[in-house]
């Protein structure tokens, strides 16, 4: 059994990763620092380390440099936040195996963690794409029952059999890798791989490399071969998440493989033909971004082919507590608990919610929720901390009428008061039955 460390001092994400590399049989010890992390690694055998880049005493490039001066051959994976991208390549170049953008996709942290121990064929998927034509494991979502996306699975079913290029639009947390996932199941390559690639955690400097591979030796760090997304996918679907934060150039490298159906490894003098249908998707306005000039033109075309629009959480009221119950069955069995539902006011509350972070902001809260509650059914004050509606801004504060002002206020004030109605009426300065008549008024 292969032993991971996990270096990582959020204490939530730490134990739930731990949770789930345990699940896919990894030996998992967690600590919080990488003072106790030294620790470890030199009383034991670790296989790989996962490790934050900042952490309370040191950070992830004290770990390389450690690990370095100590002759270890550990291979090391960092995690890191969009904005210390620029830190994660520093950090390759100083020995470590891979690095994965934060939030963490459960399926590229897999594929990384086996790339980087070589075992493969140790660790197999448990329902293979290539085999089945299903969702994997760790897909995210489920379809849902409301009209609009009944609708919008009859585009899929009609564009998945062709070869057009899909731009699937949408805000952020709507499911929209889980459409292109639909799409590429759904499709004649659904026996090939699908290969997701998240444009806004490419650094522009390895942007070539991890379109296109590289050869061993042609840039500092380069210590092997390495295939690149295109020849991965070769033969089957190539999904390009949050495709407008490309950088102006990789949008022309991208162009012009997506035209002559060939690449060139970094390093290399020849070409490779493939073969791979694009998925895109985006939370932007690309039509806006190209009128800009932020995008291209020409690449905006090849990549739309077909729009799909997926539609909000709050726009979709039929699915909310089925999502609800879904991630629940999902969140007890990565957790290893056995909750066994909401009560009849969690559900209002999450019914009356507005998710402006959507399907994903609604999985992370149960999560927490069902490893934080001590009982087995999920009550109101186990979820009404997490369910706080944005603050508006002074400009929508403006059109706002007095009404949704008072309503947003007391709101707010139930939930710094931890749902308390006592210190809520305080805070607001009004008496326990004023905020109780208020209440009852806003229907919240």
């Amino acid at each position: 059994m292969e032993a991971i460390l996990i270096i990582e001092d959020d204490f939530t994400f730490a134990v739930i990763l731990q949770t789930w590399l345990q699940k896919r049989g990894f030996d998992v010890e967690n600590v919080s620092s990488i003072s106790e992390g030294y620790k470890i690694l030199d009383s034991k055998k670790i296989d790989l380390i996962l490790s934050d880049l900042r952490l309370p005493d040191y950070d992830g490039i004290d770990l390389l440099k450690w690990i370095k001066r100590k002759e270890k051959t550990t291979p090391v994976i960092v995690m890191t936040g969009y904005a210390d991208v620029s830190s994660a390549v520093q950090a390759m170049k100083l020995g470590a195996k891979d690095y994965v953008s934060k939030p963490v996709h459960p399926d590229e942290l897999l594929k990384k963690i086996k790339e980087a121990l070589s075992i493969s064929a140790v660790v197999p998927e448990k329902e293979p794409l290539q085999t089945e034509n299903k969702e994997p494991e760790e897909a995210n979502y489920i379809e849902g029952e409301s009209e609009v996306m009944r609708q919008l699975y009859k585009y899929v079913k009609l564009v998945a059999p062709t070869q057009m290029t899909v731009l699937i639009n949408g805000a952020s947390g709507t499911g929209k890798e889980f459409i292109a996932r639909s799409i590429h199941l759904k499709s004649k390559r659904s026996k090939q791989a699908f290969i997701a690639i998240d444009c806004g955690s490419v650094p522009k400097e390895l942007a070539a490399s991890e379109f296109f591979g590289h050869v061993k030796g042609a840039f500092t760090g380069a210590l092997n071969d390495k295939k690149g997304a295109f020849v991965e996918a070769n033969g089957g679907t190539l999904f390009l998440d949050e495709v407008g934060n490309l950088p102006y150039e990789v949008q022309v490298q991208l162009l012009r493989a997506l035209q002559e159906k060939c690449i060139r490894p970094v390093g290399s003098a020849t070409e490779v033909k493939v073969d791979v249908r694009i998925v895109s998707a985006t939370n932007e306005n690309l039509e806006s971004a190209v009128q800009k000039g932020t995008f291209r033109e020409d690449l905006y075309h090849r990549l739309s082919e077909f729009p799909i629009y997926m539609p909000l959480l709050k726009d979709r009221a039929e699915d909310i507590c089925l999502f609800a119950d879904f991630f629940l069955d999902q969140a007890n069995k990565e957790l290893g608990r056995d909750l066994i539902g909401f009560d009849e006011e969690a559900y209002t509350a999450i019914r009356k919610y507005s998710w402006p972070g959507n399907l994903r902001q609604m999985k992370n809260i149960i999560k927490r929720v069902v490893l934080l509650t001590t009982g087995r059914l999920i009550t109101l004050e186990d979820i009404f901390p997490e369910l706080v509606e944005p603050l508006p801004s002074e400009d929508e504060l403006s059109e706002l009428t007095v009404e949704e002002k008072e309503k947003a206020a007391i709101i707010r004030a139930l939930h710094l008061n931890g749902n308390n109605k006592s210190k809520a009426a305080i805070q607001l300065g009004i008496d326990r039955k004023t905020l109780y008549n208020k209440i009852k008024l806003y229907n919240l």
